[in-house]
C-alpha cells in the first residue's frame, strides 16, 4: 500500500485499483477488504493531526480525495462527466455582501426575490419595474424558482423544464464519492472540534478561530467546487450530510480510534460550554445519564425559573454592563418565563449537517461555510433538511449573536441564510407545522429582549411593576435584534403562516407580552431647572425598535386581515391587546391623571389596538361597538396619546428646551414620513374613536386641560395661569385649537378609500415643495411604482423637466401641483399633520399665495382655505358631537370676544382655527336639528346659563348679556360700577337675565369622570382616591381672585360681524349678500368665497349660518341694521391706550424699515449691474479695463479694496485679480472630427497618439535629435500640456492693498475651500476665486489711437526699423532697469506663473536650467492664452466682435509682463531669425556646420512662435506699423511652408506638370498664376488660417479695435485685410491668397536660400526631410469622451474590471473622462509617494485638473490642484433625477445638456467659479 506521500501517478493507479476492487467485480470478500483499505487510507490522509501541519498536508489530502473520487481518471474529465447529468433548473448562484444584483418587482412573487446580473440580462425584463442593488448581506439568485418568481422572468438557461432529457446517472460514476465523502466531511468536523477551545472567561480568542478557518479554507473550497458540479453530485452530498447512519458510524466516539474519542469529548465540552446542555447538579438524574451518554443538546433561553447555565454565563457580562451603568439603572430579571423549556426541545445532533451547522454558528458563520451551505440549496431534499436544522438551532444562533463582537457581520450572514429559507411560502408553512417555527421565533425574541429590561418610571415611579427595554443597551443601540425580527416579518408575509399566528391564542398572548416591553420605553422627563448635562441619543434606538419590532410585524399581520372572513383574527388581537393594556394600566398604577412633565412617544399597544380597529371597520365590516371596551377603559386609553399631542405642542413652544436638541429630534421623528403612519396616525385615530364614544364636554375640557390653557379661557382681560408661563400661552392655545381641528377634520381612517388617502398624502407633500419622483410620498405602505401611485401622480402633478441654470446649479426633474389641485384640493390640515418643520407649512402657504396671485383669484395674503371633507363612516358619527357641545361653544365665544377686545394679543392663527371650528360645526350639523327647538329649555344642569341647547346653529344666535368672571383684584373690570341698567335686584335674579356663571372646565370634567366611574359600580371603591391634579398648581402666592360681572351683550353672530368690521378696518363693512341676490342661499357653494383672507372666511361662515336657519338669517340682518362701530363703546383705559400707541409706533417703524430696505435693494441692484456676475459669462460688463475713451491719455483703475481711482504708477502699481491655472485642454485637441468614445468593452482602447500634445512632443524631440538645442527651443511652442492659462474677473486693486487683504485672510481662520498660504483668495468684490495679481503696465493708451490702416513708409524702411529696435535689446527705459515696485511685482507674478505648472512642463532643453527654457516657456504662455481664447470662440473668428472674454481678458497686461522678462535674454544677432527672414545671407561658412548641430531650418520653424518671439522682444509699446511689418514678413515664410507642404502632398505627375510650366524659373509668377486650381487655393488658405487667427486676436488685444464678423468661407479674406496684408482696393472675386504676399527682397532669393538649408539637411538625413515639414494643422476642438446612452453599459464593464496597476478589483473604481484611464479612487494599493491614484492622474493628464466618473456612484468628481468637489451626475433616470451611489438602482440615461455644461466648464476653465463646494483632498483621492 503506497504511503500518503505517493506521487501523482501512483495515487492515480492506487485509486483505479481500489475502484475496481470496490465495484464488486472481484467478489464480495475482495470488496470488503478494499473497503477496509480505503477507510485506513482516508483515516491516515485526513487525520486532523496533519491539518495544522500546514498547507502541504492539506494539499496532499485534497489531492488524494480528487484521485479517489474520480477513480484514478484525470479530475477535469471527471468534472465534465458529472456535469452532463446536471438537471439544474435553478440558478442558485450564491453571492456575498457588496455584490451587484437585480430585483424585478414585476416578476417577483416574494419581495425578497433577486437575480444575478447574468440571469437578469438573459431574461426579458424590458419595461418592467426593476432596479439594481448592492447586496447588503449577500443572497442567492432565484432564477428558475417558481415559488419566488413568475416563470416569465426566468432567463433562457433556466426556462427549460428539466428531468425529461437528463439521462440517468451511471452507478459507477459516483460510487467512490459515496464512500469517500462521509469520511471527508467527518474529518472536516473533527478539525472544527479540535480547533475550538472553550475559553475560560473570555470570548474565544479570535486569532485562534481565524487560524483554524484558514487551514480549513481549501477543504471547504473543495466542497464548494463539488456543489458546482451540478445536481448529480449535490444529491450525493445531500445523502451524506443528512444520513443518520453515517453519522452514527463515524462520530459516536465509540470505536477503538483514540483520536476520534478525543474529538468526541471536545465536542461534548463545547456543547456544554455553549449553555446548551444543562449543568448536571440542577437536573434530574435521568437526564444526567442521558446527557453523559448521548450528547444531549438542550437549547434554552436566557431567563428562566429553572436556573440555567444562562445565568451562569451571562452573570459576569451582566456585571460588566452594570458597572458601566448604562443609564445608571439596574436591570430587571423576570421571575417567570412565558414559555417553559419545551419549546427548546432536547435535541441530538443526528447527522453531519446538524453538527456542521452547530460549528458554523460556534465559529460565528465563516463566509466560506455559509456559501457552501447555501450552494447546496438547489437540492430540494437538502433544502428541507437544512431549513429544519436551522430552525432547530435558532435559539442557539440568538445566543451566539448576542455575545458576538462582530454582531454586524454575523447578522448579515444569518440573514443571508434565513432569507433564502423563509422567503419560500411552501417551505415556511411546512416548517411552521412540523417544527413550531412561530413558537420558536416569538420565544427567542422574548428571551432576547428579557435580557435588557429595566423598571419603568412612567406614572408611579416607586410602585410601578411595569418593565421596559433599556434603549441604552447594545442590543437595541446596535440593532442586534434585526436578523430575528426580519425573519419574523418575512414569514408573516406568507398568508398561511400569518393565519396560524392569528389563530393561536397562546402565541398572541406571548406576542402582546413582547410588545408591552416597548410600551413606554425611553421616557422623557422635562428638565425644569438647569440644562441637562448629557443629551442621550437613545431615541434613535427606541424609534427603530418600535418601527422594526412592533410596527412592521403589525403591518404584516394587517395585510392578511382584508376580508370579512378574517373577523375572528381581529377579535383575537383586539381582545389580547386590551388585556395587555389593562395589565399595563394596573402595573403603572394609573387612575385618571397622567404624571406631569413626562412623555413617552412609544405606545405600541395603543397602536396595535387602533390599527386593528381601523381594519375591522374598513375591511371586515365589524360593528365597532362590539369590540370597544367600556367608557372607563376608553378614558384611560385616550390619556397617553393625548399627552403626546400636548407635549408636541410644548416642545414646539420651547418648554422642553432644557432637555437639549434630542427632544426636538423625537418630536420630528414622530411625525416624519417613515414613521408617521405607525405613530401619529394611529394615535390620532385612537383619539377620534375615544372622542366619538365619550361625553363631548368631558373630552373637550380634557383637551384644554392637557394643553394647560384652561385659565386663559376667561372673558376677563387679565388672568392667572397656574401651570403655564405667559410667554408659552399663546402657542399652547394655538396648539390646542390646531389639534382639535386635526382631530375633527382628518378622515384618514374614518372613511377615506386607499386611493383617496394616497391622493391626499401626495397633494400635501407636493404643496410643501416640488418633489422628485422618488419622494412625492415616502410613506411606508405606499411604494412609488405601484400602479395607483403612477396614475394618482399624473392626476395631481405636472412634470417639470430638469432645466439648466447658467450658474451651473443642477436641477432635477420635479413634479409640481396642477392648478386645479391648488384651487380645489390644497388641504392645510393635512399639510400641518405631515410637516416636520414649521417652515414647511409656511412654504406651502407661500406657494398657495403665489398661485392665487398668478391666477388672479386673490391678490392679498390669503388664509388657509377650508376644504370639504369626505363623509364620515357611520361608525364614527359620534365625532360630530364634539362640534355641538356647549363646552366648545363657550370656548369659541370666549375666544372671539377676547380677539375682538384685543386681550392678550391673541394671534391670527387662533382666530383662523376658531373660525375653522365654527365652519366645521356648520358643515356637520346633527340631523335632528329643527327650527323650533328654541323652547327646549336648559334641561342639563351644566352651564345652561350660557347656551340653551347644544346645537351650534341655534347657539350662534343666542345673546349673552352678562358674564360673571373671576379676576385678579388688579384687573380693570373690578373697578367698574355695575352697569346702571341692572340694579342689585337684577343681579339677584341673574338666572333669568342671562348672566353666565363662572365656568370651570376642570370641575366639569371631574364631575363627568366621577359619574362614569360610579356607573361602573364594580369600580366604585376607587372613587376615594385623592385628586392627583392638585400636585401641579404653581407654587408661590397667587393674587386674590374676586368675582366681577362683565357686560357683554353679544352673540357669536354679532361677534363675527364686528370682527368683519375690525378686519376690514371700516364700519358697516359687512352687508348680507342675499339681500341683493337670493340665489346665494340656494347655491351657497360660490367660488368667490373659496379663497381669501379672514374677511372672506367670516362672510362664508355667516352665509352658511343663514342658509341653515331662517332665524339666523333674520338676526344677521338685524345686527347689520344697527350700525355698530368697530369697537364696542367702552372707555379706552390707559393701559389699552398704551397698547394702541404701541401699535401705531410699530406700524411707523415697519414703514421706515420698508423704506430703508427698498433703498438698499436698489443700491444693490445698481452695484450688480456694474460689477460682473460670474454666473453668466455673456453678461455685459460695464467696467472696461483700460479701454477708456480715446482722448484720455492714461488708464484709470478703481481699487476694489480702498475704493480709490487712479492710474497705475511704478511706485504704487495696480493689478488685475487673476486666476492662474495649468491647463492641458489644448493638448486634448484631436486631428479627427470623429469623437472618442469611452471604452466599454475589452476591444475598444484609447491611445493618446493622435492628440495635439502628443504630436507636438514628438516633433520637438525629433528636432532636438538633429538640430542645435537653443534653436530648437525657438522653433516650436510648448504649453499644449501644462500650459498656464490666465483669467481675470476684471476687478483691479492696489498691490499693497492686496497684500494687507491677504494678511487679514491669513489671520482669519474660518476659511473654507482655499488655502491662503498658496496665495489663494477670493476677489473682494465679486468673490470669484483667484490666486495672483497681474500688475497693470503704467502707460498711455496712445498707441491705440495710432491706428492707421496704411503707413506711408516703404516696406524696406520698416524692416530696417524693426531690426534696429531689436538690436537695442539690452537698453531699457531707465525706469524699468532700476528696481521699482512695479518691476518687483512683475518678477513675483512671473514666479507665480512658473510655479503654477509642474517642472516637467517647463523643462524641455537638453541642458537643464538653460535660459532658453525660460525664453520658450514665456512666449508659450502667450501662445497658450491666445489659442485658448480661440477655442472659447469656437475655433474661428467668424463671430467677430469684442470677445466674450474681452472685458475680462488680461492679455494686454500679460504681454507687458512677459515682454519685460523676454527682453532680459538677448538673442545673438548672428542667429536672429529676423535677418534670416529679411535678407539673403552671403557668407556661408561650411566649417561651422561640421563641428556642432546646425540650426533649425527656417522652413521647419513654427511661424506663430516666431511671431510671438518677434513681438515680445520689441521694446513696448509697439507701433502698429512695426507690428504689420512683422506680420507681412512672417506671412511670406508661412506661404512658402504651405507650398512646400503642398508639393509633398502632390503626386509625381503634378510635380512634373509644375516643372514644365516653368514654374520654378519664376517663383512669383508661378505663385500668382498656376495655382488657380481651386483645391490648391483652398489648401493654402486653410494652411494659413490658424496663423491669421492668432495674429488677429493679438492685434485686437494690443491695439483695440473690434474683430470683424464674417461667413466661414470669407474668413481668410476678412482677416487678411484686417491685418493689412491685403491691399484694400482689391475686389474679392479676383482674390488669390498670393496677393497677400509682400516680399522685402526678391522672393526667389529668399526661397532658394530657405530651400538650400533643407537641401543640406537632406543630404545627411534623407528620411527625415518630409516628416519634419510643417503639415496642415487642422485640429478639432477639445472634447471630453463620448459616453454611452445607458449607464448600465459603463457600470457592467467597469465595476468588476481589474486595475492595471495593482490587478485587483478596486473598491471605488473611477474613470477619467478626458482620456479614459481607469483608476482606483482612494485606493491605497496604487499610492505613490503619498499621492493616491486619482490625484496623480489629474496631474499627469490634466496638469492638476481631473474629471472622474465614479463608477459605483454615477457622480462626477472634479479635482483642481489641491481641492476637489462633487460636480453632480450626468446620468439621470426616466424622471430626470440623479441616483447618487446608485441607491435606487433605476436605469439611468445620459443627460446631454448636463454633459455639455461639464465640457463647457472644462474648456473654459471655470470649475473654480461655478462650483461652490470645494474641499481639500489631502492627496487621498
Amino acid at each position: 500500500m503506497a504511503g500518503a506521500g505517493a506521487s501523482g501517478p501512483d495515487k492515480q493507479s492506487e485509486a483505479r485499483q481500489l475502484k475496481e476492487d470496490l465495484s464488486g467485480e472481484g467478489g464480495a470478500a475482495r470488496a470488503a477488504k478494499a473497503a477496509g483499505k480505503l477507510r485506513e487510507l482516508l483515516e491516515r490522509v485526513l487525520a486532523p493531526a496533519a491539518g495544522p501541519g500546514g498547507g502541504e498536508a492539506a494539499g496532499e489530502a485534497l489531492e488524494w480525495c480528487r484521485c479517489l473520487l474520480s477513480g484514478g481518471k484525470p479530475w477535469d474529465s471527471f468534472v465534465q462527466a458529472v456535469r452532463l447529468y446536471d438537471p439544474a433548473t435553478l440558478c442558485g448562484l450564491v453571492w456575498t455582501a457588496n455584490f451587484v444584483a437585480y430585483r424585478c418587482r414585476t416578476c417577483g412573487i416574494s419581495p425578497c426575490m433577486s437575480l444575478c446580473a447574468e440571469c437578469f440580462h438573459q431574461g426579458d425584463h424590458a419595461g418592467h419595474d426593476y432596479n439594481m442593488f448592492r447586496s447588503q448581506a449577500g443572497g442567492a439568485c432565484d432564477c428558475g424558482d417558481s415559488n419566488v418568481m413568475r416563470e416569465a422572468g426566468f432567463c433562457k438557461r433556466h426556462r427549460i423544464k428539466s428531468n425529461s432529457n437528463v439521462p440517468c446517472v451511471p452507478k459507477d460514476l459516483l460510487m467512490m464519492s459515496e464512500l469517500v465523502l462521509p469520511q471527508f466531511i467527518f474529518s472536516l468536523i473533527q478539525h472544527l472540534r479540535e480547533g475550538y477551545n472553550e475559553p475560560a472567561l473570555d470570548l474565544p480568542s479570535e486569532k485562534d478561530l481565524h487560524k483554524i478557518l484558514l487551514v480549513l479554507e481549501p477543504h471547504v473550497s473543495f466542497l464548494e467546487d463539488l456543489t458546482k458540479m451540478g445536481g448529480a453530485m449535490r444529491s450525493v452530498l445531500t445523502q451524506v450530510l443528512t444520513s443518520q447512519q453515517f453519522y452514527k458510524d463515524l462520530s459516536s466516539g465509540v470505536g477503538e480510534n483514540a483520536c476520534a474519542k478525543k474529538s468526541h469529548e471536545k465536542y461534548l465540552i463545547a456543547l456544554k460550554g455553549s449553555g446548551l446542555a444543562f449543568p448536571e447538579d440542577k437536573l434530574t438524574c435521568g437526564m444526567q445519564e442521558q446527557g453523559a451518554g448521548t450528547s444531549t443538546l438542550a437549547v434554552q433561553g436566557l431567563a428562566g425559573a429553572t436556573a440555567t447555565s444562562g445565568q451562569g454565563d451571562s452573570s459576569d457580562e451582566e456585571d460588566q454592563d452594570g458597572s458601566q451603568g448604562v443609564g445608571k439603572r439596574k436591570r430587571v430579571k423576570l421571575s417567570s418565563t412565558t414559555k417553559d423549556q419545551s419549546i427548546m426541545d432536547v435535541l441530538k445532533h443526528k447527522c453531519f449537517l446538524e453538527e456542521l451547522l452547530f460549528w458554523t454558528i460556534k465559529y460565528e458563520f465563516p463566509q466560506k461555510m455559509v456559501t457552501f451551505l447555501l450552494n447546496m440549496l438547489p437540492d430540494q431534499d437538502y433544502k428541507i433538511a437544512f431549513t429544519k436544522t436551522f430552525v432547530q438551532h435558532y435559539a442557539f444562533i440568538m445566543k451566539t449573536l448576542k455575545k458576538s463582537h462582530e454582531s454586524d457581520t454575523m447578522s448579515n450572514r444569518i440573514v443571508h441564510i434565513s432569507v433564502q429559507l423563509f422567503s419560500n411560502e411552501e417551505l415556511a408553512r411546512q416548517v411552521t407545522e412540523e417544527c413550531q417555527l412561530l413558537d420558536i421565533m416569538v420565544t427567542v425574541l422574548l428571551y432576547m429582549m428579557e435580557s435588557c429590561l429595566i423598571k419603568s418610571e412612567l406614572q408611579d415611579e416607586e410602585n410601578s411593576l411595569h418593565v421596559v427595554v433599556n434603549c441604552g443597551e447594545a442590543l437595541l443601540k446596535n440593532n442586534t435584534y434585526w436578523p430575528l425580527v426580519s425573519d419574523f416579518i418575512n414569514i408573516l408575509s406568507h398568508q398561511s403562516v400569518a393565519k396560524k399566528f392569528l389563530e393561536d391564542h397562546g402565541l398572541l398572548v406571548t406576542w402582546m407580552n413582547f410588545v408591552s416591553f416597548f410600551q413606554g420605553m425611553n421616557l422623557n422627563k422635562r428638565e425644569l431647572n438647569e440644562h441637562v448635562e448629557f443629551e442621550s441619543q437613545t431615541y434613535y434606538a427606541a424609534f427603530a425598535a418600535e418601527l422594526e419590532a412592533c410596527a412592521q410585524p403589525m403591518w404584516g399581520l394587517l395585510s392578511h386581515c382584508k376580508v370579512r372572513e378574517t373577523q375572528e383574527y381581529t377579535r383575537n388581537v383586539v381582545r389580547y391587546c386590551l388585556e395587555a393594556l389593562q395589565d399595563w394600566f394596573d402595573a403603572i398604577n394609573f387612575v385618571d391623571e397622567p404624571a406631569p412633565n413626562q412623555v413617552t412617544f412609544h405606545l405600541p399597544l395603543h397602536r396595535y389596538f387602533a390599527m386593528f380597529l381601523s381594519k375591522a371597520v374598513k375591511c371586515q365590516e365589524l360593528d365597532l361597538d362590539t369590540i370597544l371596551p367600556d367608557q372607563e377603559m376608553l378614558m384611560k386609553l385616550m390619556i397617553h396619546p393625548l399627552q403626546i399631542q400636548a407635549s408636541l405642542s410644548e416642545i414646539h413652544s420651547n418648554m422642553w428646551v432644557r432637555n437639549g436638541l434630542q427632544i426636538k429630534g423625537q418630536a420630528m421623528t414622530y411625525v416624519q414620513s417613515h414613521f408617521c403612519n405607525s405613530m401619529i396616525d394611529p394615535d390620532i385615530y385612537l383619539l377620534q374613536v375615544c372622542a366619538s364614544r365619550l361625553d363631548p364636554d368631558y373630552f373637550i375640557s380634557s383637551v384644554f386641560e392637557r394643553f394647560k390653557v384652561v385659565d386663559l379661557l376667561t372673558m376677563a382681560s387679565q388672568h392667572q395661569n397656574t401651570v403655564l408661563d405667559s410667554e408659552h400661552e399663546r402657542s399652547m392655545l394655538e396648539g390646542a385649537l390646531t389639534f382639535l381641528v386635526l382631530l375633527l377634520s382628518l378622515r384618514l381612517h374614518l372613511g377615506m378609500t386607499d386611493d383617496e388617502i394616497l391622493r391626499a398624502e401626495m397633494v400635501a407633500q407636493l404643496c410643501m415643495n416640488d418633489r422628485t419622483h422618488k419622494n412625492p410620498n415616502p410613506k411606508s405602505g405606499i411604494i412609488p411604482g405601484s400602479l395607483s401611485f403612477e396614475s394618482v401622480l399624473s392626476a395631481v402633478a405636472d412634470f417639470k423637466a430638469p432645466v439648466f441654470e447658467p450658474g451651473g446649479s443642477m436641477q432635477q426633474g420635479m413634479y409640481t401641483p396642477k392648478a386645479e389641485v391648488w384651487d380645489k384640493e390644497f388641504d392645510p390640515v393635512m399639510v400641518i399633520l405631515r410637516t416636520v418643520y414649521r417652515r414647511d407649512v409656511q412654504s406651502a402657504m407661500d406657494r398657495y399665495t403665489a398661485f392665487l396671485k398668478q391666477s388672479g383669484k386673490f391678490p392679498g395674503n390669503p388664509w388657509p382655505p377650508y376644504k370639504k371633507r369626505t363623509p364620515l363612516h357611520p361608525s364614527y358619527k359620534g365625532l360630530i358631537k364634539l362640534l355641538h357641545c356647549k363646552t366648545l361653544h363657550i370656548v369659541l365665544f370666549t375666544l372671539l370676544y377676547k380677539i375682538l377686545m384685543d386681550h392678550q394679543n391673541l394671534s391670527e392663527h387662533v382666530l383662523c382655527m376658531v373660525l375653522y371650528l365654527i365652519e366645521l360645526g356648520l358643515e356637520n350639523s346633527p340631523e335632528q336639528e329643527s327650527e323650533e327647538e328654541e323652547s327646549a329649555g336648559g334641561q342639563e344642569r351644566c352651564h345652561d346659563s350660557w347656551f340653551p341647547g347644544s346645537n351650534l346653529v341655534s347657539n350662534m344666535r343666542h345673546f349673552i348679556n352678562y358674564v360673571r368672571v373671576r379676576v385678579p383684584e388688579t384687573a380693570p373690570e373690578v373697578k367698574k360700577e355695575p352697569p346702571a341698567s341692572t340694579s342689585s335686584d337684577g343681579l339677584a335674579s341673574s338666572q333669568n337675565s342671562g348672566t353666565a356663571q363662572v365656568f370651570s372646565l376642570v370641575a366639569e370634567r371631574r364631575k363627568k369622570f366621577q359619574e362614569i366611574i360610579n356607573r361602573n359600580t364594580s369600580e366604585a371603591n376607587q372613587v376615594v382616591r385623592p385628586k392627583a391634579s392638585m400636585k401641579w398648581s404653581a407654587p408661590g402666592a397667587t393674587p386674590q381672585l374676586t368675582t366681577a360681572i362683565l357686560e357683554v351683550k353679544e352673540s357669536i353672530l354679532s361677534l363675527l360681524i364686528k370682527l368683519h368690521h375690525k378686519l376690514s378696518g371700516k364700519q358697516n363693512s359687512y352687508y348680507p349678500p342675499w339681500l341683493d341676490d337670493v340665489d346665494v342661499l340656494i347655491h351657497p357653494e360660490i367660488p368667490r368665497y373659496s379663497h381669501g383672507d379672514g374677511m372672506t372666511a367670516v362672510e362664508r361662515i355667516l352665509l352658511k349660518a343663514a342658509v341653515q336657519s331662517r332665524l339666523n338669517k333674520r338676526i344677521i340682518e338685524e345686527i347689520c341694521r344697527k350700525v355698530t362701530p368697530p369697537v364696542p363703546p367702552k372707555k379706552i383705559s390707559s393701559a389699552e391706550k398704551k397698547t394702541l400707541d404701541k401699535e401705531e409706533r410699530r406700524q411707523k417703524a415697519r414703514e421706515r424699515q420698508q423704506k430703508l430696505l427698498a433703498e438698499f435693494a436698489s443700491r444693490q441692484k445698481s452695484f450688480m449691474e456694474t460689477a460682473m456676475d460670474v454666473e453668466s459669462p455673456d453678461a455685459d460688463i460695464a467696467m472696461e479695463i483700460a479701454t477708456s475713451e480715446q482722448h484720455v491719455s492714461e488708464a484709470i483703475y478703481d481699487c476694489v479694496i480702498c475704493g480709490q481711482s487712479g492710474p497705475s504708477t511704478e511706485d504704487r502699481p495696480t493689478g488685475l485679480v487673476v486666476l492662474l491655472q495649468a491647463s492641458s485642454v489644448l493638448g486634448q485637441c484631436r486631428n479627427s472630427t470623429e469623437p472618442k468614445k469611452l471604452p466599454t468593452t475589452e476591444e475598444e482602447q484609447i491611445y493618446s497618439k493622435d492628440t495635439c500634445a502628443a504630436l507636438h512632443d514628438v516633433r520637438l524631440t525629433t528636432l532636438q535629435r538633429y538640430f542645435k538645442d537653443s534653436s530648437c527651443l525657438q522653433a516650436v511652442s510648448i504649453g499644449w500640456e501644462g500650459g498656464v492659462y490666465v483669467q481675470t474677473c476684471g476687478h483691479t486693486l492696489h498691490i499693497d492693498c492686496h497684500k494687507s487683504y491677504m494678511e487679514s485672510l491669513r489671520n482669519d481662520q474660518v476659511l473654507q475651500g482655499f488655502s491662503v498660504d498658496k496665495g489663494e483668495f477670493t476677489c473682494p468684490l465679486c468673490r470669484q476665486f483667484a490666486n495672483s495679481v497681474l500688475p497693470c503696465y503704467p502707460g498711455n493708451n496712445m498707441e491705440r489711437s495710432l491706428w492707421q490702416s496704411h503707413s506711408n513708409k516703404c516696406m524696406q524702411d520698416l524692416v530696417q526699423e524693426v531690426e534696429d529696435l531689436q538690436e537695442q535689446l539690452g537698453t531699457f527705459p531707465v525706469s524699468i532697469s532700476s528696481e521699482t515696485n512695479l518691476s518687483k511685482e512683475m518678477e513675483s507674478v512671473m514666479k507665480d506663473i512658473k510655479s503654477t505648472t509642474q517642472k516637467k512642463y517647463t523643462d524641455y532643453s537638453k541642458s537643464p536650467g538653460s535660459p532658453d527654457n525660460d525664453f520658450l516657456f514665456m512666449y508659450s504662455v502667450a501662445r497658450t492664452n491666445l489659442e485658448l481664447e480661440l477655442v472659447h470662440r469656437g475655433g474661428n473668428l467668424c463671430s467677430g466682435g469684442a470677445s466674450t472674454a474681452g472685458k475680462r481678458s488680461c492679455l494686454n497686461q500679460l504681454f507687458h509682463v512677459l515682454a519685460m522678462h523676454m527682453r532680459l535674454y538677448s538673442i545673438d544677432s548672428a542667429y536672429n531669425p529676423w535677418r534670416k527672414l529679411t535678407q539673403p545671407m552671403q557668407d556661408k561658412n561650411p566649417e561651422l556646420i561640421s563641428e556642432e548641430l546646425p540650426e533649425v531650418p527656417v522652413l521647419y520653424r513654427d511661424v506663430s512662435s516666431l511671431l510671438l518671439i518677434q513681438i515680445l522682444t520689441m521694446p513696448q509699446p509697439l507701433h502698429k506699423e512695426h507690428f504689420t511689418c512683422i506680420i507681412k514678413v512672417l506671412f511670406t515664410l508661412l506661404y512658402t511652408q504651405a507650398l512646400a507642404a503642398l508639393s509633398v502632398k502632390c503626386s509625381a505627375e503634378d510635380r512634373m506638370a509644375w516643372k514644365e510650366s516653368g514654374a520654378l524659373k519664376k517663383v512669383v509668377s508661378f505663385i500668382g498664376d498656376s495655382l488657380s486650381g481651386s483645391e490648391y487655393k483652398c489648401y493654402l488658405q486653410q494652411f494659413c488660417l490658424p496663423f491669421l487667427r492668432i495674429t488677429s486676436l493679438l492685434q485686437h488685444h494690443l491695439f483695440g479695435g473690434d474683430l470683424p464678423s464674417c461667413q466661414e468661407d470669407e474668413e481668410f479674406t476678412v482677416l487678411a485685410s484686417c491685418l493689412g496684408l491685403l491691399p484694400s482696393f482689391q475686389s474679392s472675386d479676383q482674390f488669390t491668397s498670393a496677393s497677400c504676399l509682400n516680399w522685402p527682397v526678391p522672393a526667389f532669393d529668399m526661397i532658394s536660400q530657405w530651400c538650400s538649408e533643407l537641401a543640406s539637411f537632406a543630404e545627411r538625413h534623407p528620411d527625415q526631410v518630409k516628416a519634419l515639414l510643417i503639415q496642415e494643422p487642422k485640429w478639432d476642438l477639445p472634447r471630453l469622451l463620448q459616453l454611452p446612452e445607458n449607464y448600465n453599459t459603463i457600470f457592467q464593464y467597469y465595476h468588476r474590471k481589474t486595475c492595471t496597476v495593482c490587478t485587483k478589483v478596486p473598491k471605488d473604481p473611477a474613470v477619467c473622462l478626458v482620456c479614459g484611464t481607469f483608476v482606483c479612487l482612494k485606493g491605497l494599493c496604487c499610492k505613490q509617494q503619498s499621492y493616491c491614484e486619482c490625484v496623480l492622474h489629474s496631474q499627469n493628464c490634466g496638469a492638476g485638473t481631473g474629471i472622474f466618473l465614479l463608477i459605483n456612484a454615477s457622480v462626477i468628481i472634479i479635482i483642481r490642484g489641491h481641492r476637489f468637489c462633487l460636480w453632480g451626475s450626468v446620468y439621470l433616470d426616466a424622471h430626470g433625477e440623479e441616483d447618487r451611489d446608485l441607491r435606487r438602482g433605476k436605469p439611468l440615461y445620459i443627460c446631454k445638456e448636463r454633459y455639455k455644461v461639464l465640457e463647457q466648464q472644462w474648456v473654459s476653465h471655470t470649475f473654480d467659479h461655478i462650483n461652490k463646494r470645494w474641499g481639500p483632498h489631502y492627496n487621498g483621492l
